[in-house]
């Protein structure tokens, strides 16, 4: 039997490990949810809401895979039949109330380099934002291509805005302005750009590992419009996205 040293196993390990040159889509979807209970299951015209990411990261054709990390049996069923892989499970310890999100991407990058798939870019979908579409998740992996930059979050300017239209007591108790410039600011317009980011995040992989952090000090953002950035936090949030999609396949 031929002796193969440890120095050569490794290097020849490393060329077998091929890295996608296509992005991977990783969708977090836990079956627990207070806000909204069982939101990523209820039904929307019909179809559960987790199917509208996992359409759009399909049709975009960007991924070499498309990923649901959950912890429910049911949401993993319901993934599978709208052509999403679910090739492990998210331990339960890992999908709490009080969990963060860097360690469920943590956990689903390992479990997909375990299998042999290992890739430069993935990115994060939130399966309560049904309207991000593929020109919004293409735009996020070009600029971060391009950019020299360890994340791009999809991210909608902030409306009301901290500088004009949000208060927040002081230690008295009496409203004052969130926060405040040398600038006096009249109107909204003239108040600086701060951003909500929502739905979609581009990471490199080797910088996420490196820093384990998504929201890193090098971040930069892709504009998406309010109503791709609609998020579904509360019972009205739902109601919105129910109404708009509605409304859409009646036209």
């Amino acid at each position: 039997m031929e002796y193969i040293s440890h120095k050569k196993r490794i290097t020849r390990n490393i060329k077998l490990r091929k890295i996608l040159t296509k992005p991977v889509c990783i969708i977090p979807a836990r079956g627990g949810s207070k806000g909204v209970p069982k939101k990523n299951i209820r039904l929307i015209a019909g179809k559960p809401l987790i199917y509208y990411t996992i359409k759009s990261a399909l049709e975009s054709k960007i991924f070499s895979h498309v990923i649901v990390s959950t912890e429910d049996k049911k949401i993993a069923s319901i993934a599978k039949k709208y052509g999403a892989e679910v090739p492990f499970m998210r331990p339960k310890n890992l999908a709490t109330d009080k969990t963060a999100m860097e360690p469920v991407l943590l956990h689903a990058i390992k479990k997909l380099n375990s299998l042999g798939i290992y890739f430069e870019i993935f990115v994060y979908r939130d399966c309560t934002c049904p309207f991000i579409d593929g020109r919004d998740m293409r735009g996020a992996i070009e600029l971060l291509k391009k950019s020299d930059c360890y994340s791009i979050c999809g991210s909608v300017k902030a409306h009301p805005n901290p500088y004009f239209a949000m208060w927040e007591p002081n230690k008295d108790g009496f409203l004052e302005i969130s926060k405040t410039t040398n600038k006096i600011i009249n109107r909204r317009q003239d108040a600086p750009t701060v951003y909500i980011t929502e739905g979609v995040f581009a990471f490199w992989t080797k910088k996420f590992l490196k820093t384990r952090l998504c929201q890193s000090g090098k971040m930069l953002p892709y504009e998406i419009s309010k109503e791709h950035g609609h998020t579904i936090d509360f019972e009205f949030d739902f109601k919105v996205a129910k109404s708009l999609i509605e409304s859409k396949k009646h036209k």
